[in-house]
């Protein structure tokens, strides 16, 4: 004998019953079919280099991302120096090219640890005699005393700029798919155990402008 009409609502319920639509599950109106949730990194990342840290944000939005990924090949395309190979560029190409690299990971971290990894030294006879986080200005300053010379307050090989730059974006930029132009083999290293050691310390005494001299 054929079930009656009741009978089949029973067995299959129309998708347009109460309580049995889209986003409702079938005698429970209201309840979602599927539940998921998306967690939010709340702990930064953590860049281990020979002993100290540098810390990066937790989460970083994609339009922000973009946007501080787009200025890092826009000054890498100016200056006409690859990623690829860093080694024998001229020197005040490769300067510019470096510190678009520094500014772009900076973007990306802690002020603290940005403040660290952008700042410049002017120094006499390998001896810091000014500090300052605009480049202009360092070179500026620089030019006014005898034997002085700009380097970066936190000296870092190309190779581990390099490496730097292929973790953030495995981090926030999507993954492989979104690798910079660069020919490094093997994929970025996951984040490193989160230690408790503070950033390597900066001469400092308090946070860096984004322009100007800091002490």
């Amino acid at each position: 004998m054929l079930p009656q009409l009741d009978e089949l609502d029973l067995l299959y319920a129309s998708p347009y019953a109460a309580g049995f639509g889209p986003g409702e599950t079938r005698g429970d109106k209201g309840t979602p079919v599927a539940t998921r949730s998306f967690a939010l990194n709340t702990v930064p990342h953590v860049a281990d280099i020979g002993g100290f840290e540098l810390y990066f944000e937790p989460e970083v939005m994609g339009d922000d991302f973009m946007d501080a990924y787009q200025s890092l090949i826009d000054a890498q395309k100016s200056s006409g120096v690859s990623l690829d190979g860093l080694s024998g560029v001229d020197p005040a190409q490769l300067r510019r090219v470096s510190r678009a690299l520094r500014d772009f990971l900076a973007r990306l971290m802690l002020p603290e640890s940005a403040e660290l990894f952008t700042r410049l030294d002017v120094v006499v006879d390998g001896k810091p005699v000014e500090s300052f986080a605009d480049a202009a200005e360092a070179e500026a300053y620089a030019a006014e005393i005898a034997n002085a010379r700009v380097v970066d307050g936190l000296r870092l090989p190309d190779r581990v700029l390099v490496e730097l730059l292929e973790w953030v974006v495995e981090l926030f930029g999507g993954g492989a798919g979104q690798r910079p132009p660069t020919s490094s083999g093997g994929s970025a290293a996951t984040s490193p155990p989160r230690g408790t050691r503070g950033v390597a310390n900066s001469r400092s005494a308090g946070s860096t402008s984004t322009r100007g001299r800091s002490r």
